[in-house]
């Protein structure tokens, strides 16, 4: 009597690994946990000296568009003490408490500013960042509109090296930014078309952490 052949055993099923996490997202965990550990004693002692001070509050709590539109509410110092505030303030530093949305996945350390609303949708293919390009650029010596096109000139064409880069550049723009300014000369520029003027628009652009 012939021998059946062997019946084939089942093929196992191919097992499914996990994506690896994008560079630029293991990039924000690693810089903001690495700052979160340096900036521990700083940033409780601010608290304190913040809760301290007469008026009430620590945090202030601002609702932002984020990744895919949606809603979020970043964190930042509040800024209006007399000496405290003031300092904060000037050297942009209020905005350090926005490394707990970082590592919630609420943010970025680089991309464009955290609005209330977007106008334009490609804004919203990434998540907004602490710091970016017109920071590192001139900060608030440009308009408005070529702070937008700079936000939109990220989203199309920002990759790690270009972080890397805002993010090295960026120490010395907060010193930049914080030096006395000069007297301009020539007219003043018109500021009329500033959404910080306009009720019905954003708020002032947000300074780099």
């Amino acid at each position: 009597m012939p021998l059946l052949p062997p019946l084939p055993l089942p093929a196992r099923p191919a097992l499914r690994l996990p994506a690896p996490p994008p560079a630029k997202r293991v990039a924000d965990l690693l810089g903001a946990a690495v700052l979160l550990a340096l900036l521990a004693v700083p940033l409780a002692a601010v608290a304190a000296a913040l809760y301290a001070a007469p008026r009430a509050g620590v945090f202030v709590r601002e609702t932002r568009a984020g990744l895919g539109g949606h809603p979020f509410r970043t964190w930042r110092f509040r800024t209006d003490g007399p000496r405290l505030g003031a300092a904060l303030d000037r050297y942009a530093l209020d905005g350090l408490p926005q490394l707990l949305n970082v590592l919630r996945g609420e943010m970025s350390l680089v991309g464009p500013r955290p609005l209330a609303r977007a106008d334009h949708p490609e804004r919203l293919l990434v998540r907004p960042g602490m710091t970016g390009l017109w920071q590192v650029s001139a900060r608030s010596d440009l308009p408005w509109e070529e702070m937008d096109l700079l936000d939109r000139h990220y989203v199309e064409n920002h990759w790690l090296g270009m972080d890397l880069a805002i993010l090295a550049q960026t120490p010395r723009a907060l010193l930049r930014a914080a030096a006395p300014q000069r007297p301009a000369r020539g007219p003043v520029p018109d500021r009329t078309q500033d959404p910080a003027q306009d009720p019905a628009r954003d708020p002032a652009p947000q300074r780099v952490a």
